[in-house]
């Protein structure tokens, strides 16, 4: 230990983790088991430092794939170069702190909080003035928390601090330093919520389409059920984010997603979520009360399958070709239209296809990076031809639907001429072969939609479908 410099003490949460570790482990405990929140309520009762310990014990964190900041990290080998001694002093869960401190590699002591004692704030200043009393310690931190630590450093360093508290650390201690490294911008707020997955809603048009009812009102109440569907929908996306960070962040693409990557702190996703649901709720319940029992069931089938049934082999397809066709369903509600036999079936079966589709493209990513399981996922690559098949089948039986469809005594009502919906057969039945095709040749993203809209192949066919419907119902 050298005598000329101070100890550098690190923070852990916020500032050497672009994320935290209490929150980081209620979610991970949360993905496990559904009534995490009741026994974390009870945990904390008897204190944070036993809800620490609780989430501690009960939940699954990959160590090596957390998102350190490489900021923090360079100015912590700059300072061992100069032949410093650093600390990690947290008020996280002393266990996993000493994980990663174990990891990096970069630490001559760990500190954390136990099941009594909670490290943080004046107890943490406490803490590092008895137990670097002699040589002093240079403390990097993050939050309003440490200001009682920057007080009695022999050096403040703070990391990404702005405004109010910038200058109140620069008050209590003159020999301050400020480090920056990437903050959270407004695109990765708008990222979280991934606005373009609202393109699913859509669905909700399709009863008003397909009845040939585009009066005003029905058009307002679609876009009203649009709106709360995306909201919704954005909600869940967010909470599927926070269940999923450890299977994200061993993803070569997901790991890149604003939580998975720290860009966003997790706290500021509870609230995301919570809010945007509201909101869509609140649309519902002024548009139709009925419509919001619908958004109800379709928030509750999300719900359950972020929590589990998404870990469940065919359940999982199953329930994301349901909610599909619950959109479909809400727009049905939303306007008062009736939905067909037709359109209920065929929803089913394309979007069951669809599901499929979206596996089979992660177990052949999986396969050519040599894995044989899906993280968080109830498939191998063992069952990469059935999934296949699934796609496949699914996938003809709605066209064969469609055809059935054209042959229907009410569509000569809504159709004078049926011989372009023939067509729109053939062109559906090329575009589902095409993508079953590209996603065995490793060429489809995750998301079979999304691929279908930057794709100009599939944007010709759904063009040309659209063309030869309107074709079809000119008089």
């Amino acid at each position: 230990m050298t005598d000329q410099l101070p100890v550098l003490v690190v923070d852990l949460d916020g500032t050497l983790l672009r994320t935290d570790l209490l929150h980081e482990t209620f979610w991970s405990a949360f993905s496990r088991d559904w009534l995490t929140p009741i026994k974390a309520a009870r945990a904390l009762w008897s204190g944070k430092p036993s809800l620490k310990s609780y989430l501690y014990t009960v939940a699954t964190v990959d160590i090596t794939s957390l998102p350190y900041n490489d900021t923090v990290i360079n100015y912590i080998l700059s300072h061992r170069e100069r032949g410093g001694h650093t600390a990690l002093v947290t008020a996280s869960n002393h266990k996993l702190a000493t994980q990663v401190g174990d990891h990096l590699d970069l630490f001559d002591e760990t500190h954390g909080s136990d099941e009594k004692d909670n490290l943080k704030g004046q107890r943490k200043a406490d803490f590092l003035s008895q137990h670097f009393s002699d040589q002093g310690y240079i403390y990097l931190g993050d939050a309003k928390a440490d200001l009682p630590v920057w007080q009695s450093a022999t050096k403040a360093v703070t990391l990404d601090v702005q405004g109010a508290l910038k200058k109140t650390v620069e008050q209590i201690n003159p020999n301050t330093e400020h480090l920056s490294s990437n903050t959270a911008t407004r695109d990765d707020y708008l990222k979280a919520i991934r606005p373009h997955q609202w393109l699913k809603n859509l669905l909700v048009f399709l009863p008003m389409l397909a009845a040939h009812q585009l009066e005003l009102p029905t058009l307002v109440n679609s876009v009203l059920a649009f709106l709360a569907f995306s909201f919704v929908a954005s909600s869940v996306y967010i909470v599927n984010d926070l269940l999923d960070l450890n299977a994200d962040r061993a993803h070569p693409r997901k790991r890149t997603r604003a939580f998975a990557a720290g860009n966003i702190p997790l706290q500021h996703g509870a609230f995301m979520a919570g809010g945007l649901l509201a909101v869509g709720f609140a649309i519902a319940y002024w548009l139709l009360p009925s419509f919001l029992v619908g958004l109800l069931i379709y928030y509750a089938l999300t719900s359950a399958y972020s929590l589990d049934l998404k870990r469940r082999s065919v359940i999982d397809i199953c329930t994301l070709a349901g909610l599909y066709t619950l959109r479909i369903i809400g727009g049905g509600i939303a306007t008062g239209i009736e939905l067909s036999f037709w359109l209920l079936a065929f929803s089913i079966f394309i979007f069951l296809s669809l599901a499929a589709v979206k596996r089979q493209a992660e177990l052949i990513d999986l396969k050519t990076r040599g894995f044989l399981n899906i993280k968080g996922r109830g498939y191998g690559v063992d069952d990469l031809p059935l999934i296949t098949m699934i796609a496949l089948c699914s996938g003809l039986t709605s066209v064969l639907i469609i055809a059935l469809y054209v042959n229907a005594p009410q569509v000569s009502a809504l159709y004078p001429t049926t011989a372009p919906l023939w067509g729109v057969c053939c062109v559906l039945l090329y575009w589902l072969l095409r993508v079953i095709f590209k996603t065995h040749r490793g060429e489809m993203h995750d998301d079979p939609i999304l691929f279908a809209i930057k794709d100009r192949t599939s944007r010709l066919c759904f063009v040309l479908i659209g063309t030869l419907i309107i074709i079809g119902a000119i008089p």
